[in-house]
């Protein structure tokens, strides 16, 4: 995500804004609504490891001065299933291959609540974060990295030559 990151500052106009929108580090919970009340299943207990390390990659562009945050919040979103098939094609859409273990509890809690009630709507709840991150303008202040990746002596083509250096 670094890299995405440096990329994407690289193609903005200077003074231009970046929105990052993804979910936070947190497990989301799963209830059922049924006959206008909602009761709480669990969590899901997924890996969070990619929430990390994105989370990791901004706080780099910060102190690399590539970008300036100006503002992050919270939010909280609900999404509703109206089936226990439309829940599993969404979960089964949004896990990568092989990490389906830990949501096969989940999904077999949720599968006999909706057996067991007439009318079921299955609930996930997660918080996203917001940041909006602004371009700065100029090259990262001396000493921070530098977008392209590179030591000085490789940005002018020349691998070994420090330009500065004659």
């Amino acid at each position: 995500m670094v890299h995405a990151l440096h990329e994407a500052r690289r193609v903005l106009k200077p003074h231009s804004i970046l929105i990052d929108l993804r979910p936070a580090i947190a497990h989301r919970e799963v209830g059922i609504v049924s006959a206008g009340r909602y009761t709480r299943l669990g969590k899901i207990h997924e890996c969070l490891d990619q929430d990390r390390a994105a989370d990791q990659a901004i706080a780099r562009v910060l102190r690399e001065g590539l970008f300036e945050s100006r503002s992050r919040i919270r939010l909280e979103v609900r999404r509703v299933y109206s089936t226990f098939a439309e829940f599993h094609d969404a979960i089964c859409e949004s896990v990568q291959a092989g990490s389906l273990t830990a949501y096969k509890r989940m999904m077999q809690r949720a599968e006999i609540a909706c057996r067991e009630s007439r009318e079921c709507k299955i609930v996930t709840k997660g918080p996203l974060v917001l940041t909006v991150l602004a371009k700065r303008t100029g090259y990262p202040q001396r000493g921070r990295g530098h977008e392209s990746g590179n030591p000085p002596h490789h940005r002018e083509g020349r691998p070994g030559a420090d330009p500065k250096r004659g």
